[in-house]
């Protein structure tokens, strides 16, 4: 699947998800595995490539690795765009790689084979219950040197752990603090299901404006919401617990900001990215705003519109592509509080 550009900013966001599921999202009463979805068959084929990663000592070593593993060589690895010996010349360096090793190690340690399945098979079950047609991706963990974080397309899931080790990490992302503090194991199964849901998620494309952007991301973080129903809003969208308090107490105040200075129907894709895109803050707002704000409301837009409309399914959901019915529809008038947003 295609992947656009500000989805992908959107998961690099919230990459920093849940193999811990310690609490129910929003408006989720109950975190036990409903009936239905229990009975949907999602087998999941995971192969764990770090070890055998690990034991490259030399060249050829490496170039039987990438035969033995043509699949993930060819579409995690972009083996056809390096010329002969070279991909197998750097595998051989990353994998005898002290620092490496080491961060491998941690990574190893961090995320259990017992505990990763599952977790995955009951996201991909929740998929499937809503989606029959979907097919489960075989599944593969490695070492990639920080070099990318999660692939998924049909045919392939990557998961790079090293990126996921968290704070006490010997090697830690290249990016900023606020990204930073989100690269933990708790957010990858978020990143995975926002990334499967622009297979589904339609919208216009053309005359892309604030609010088709907004509603598009509400769109993505409903999916996650339903595919992952006991993981908290917070790991869904990649905000501290203090900054979801902050902005669930101002809502309308963000709100208001989007009506008062006409935003909902802006076109310039600057603007745009300012209060959907990555940033630490958006003092336009207020210095304690967080950044992707944007994407939030649109989440509780959809949120309104799906609670205004029971016999709406999840399906039908994702291929509306009229974000200003959704809107009209969900009659959404936050009311207006005062206070610090984080």
């Amino acid at each position: 699947m295609h992947i656009p550009a500000r989805m992908r900013a959107l998961l690099a966001a919230v990459l920093a998800t849940g193999l811990g599921l310690a609490a129910c999202s929003s408006g989720q009463e109950t975190c036990e595995l409903s009936p239905e979805v229990a009975k949907v068959a999602a087998p999941v084929k995971l192969e764990r490539l770090e070890k055998s990663f690990f034991q490259i000592k030399s060249p050829a070593e490496a170039e039987r690795f990438l035969q033995e593993h043509k699949l993930f060589a060819r579409q995690f690895l972009q083996s056809r765009q390096y010329p002969a010996g070279v991909l197998g010349a750097t595998l051989t360096r990353l994998a005898t790689n002290s620092g490496l090793q080491k961060l491998g190690a941690q990574a190893d340690t961090t995320f259990r084979t017992e505990q990763l399945r599952p977790q995955l098979q009951l996201l991909f079950q929740h998929i499937r219950y809503y989606f029959p047609d979907f097919r489960v991706p075989p599944v593969n963990t490695f070492v990639s040197g920080l070099s990318q974080d999660l692939f998924v397309n049909d045919s392939l899931l990557v998961i790079s752990t090293d990126f996921f080790v968290g704070p006490k990490a010997a090697y830690l992302p290249n990016v900023p603090g606020y990204i930073q503090r989100r690269y933990t194991k708790e957010h990858v199964l978020p990143g995975v299901a926002l990334a499967i849901s622009s297979k589904y998620n339609q919208k216009q494309l053309t005359n892309q404006t604030m609010l088709g952007e907004m509603v598009q991301f509400g769109k993505a973080l409903y999916f996650a919401e339903k595919v992952l129903p006991c993981t908290p809003d917070s790991l869904l969208m990649g905000y501290t617990s203090q900054e979801m308090a902050g902005v669930s107490f101002n809502e309308g105040k963000i709100w208001a900001h989007f009506i008062d200075k006409n935003l909902l129907y802006n076109t310039a894709p600057f603007t745009i990215q300012k209060y959907i895109g990555e940033r630490p803050n958006i003092p336009e707002i207020d210095k304690t705003c967080p950044g992707r704000v944007g994407a939030w409301v649109g989440w509780q837009i959809v949120r309104k519109y799906m609670a205004d409309h029971p016999n709406v399914t999840l399906k039908q959901l994702m291929a509306e592509k009229n974000a200003q019915r959704i809107l009209n529809e969900s009659r959404y008038r936050p009311k207006q509080n005062r206070g610090r947003l984080s």
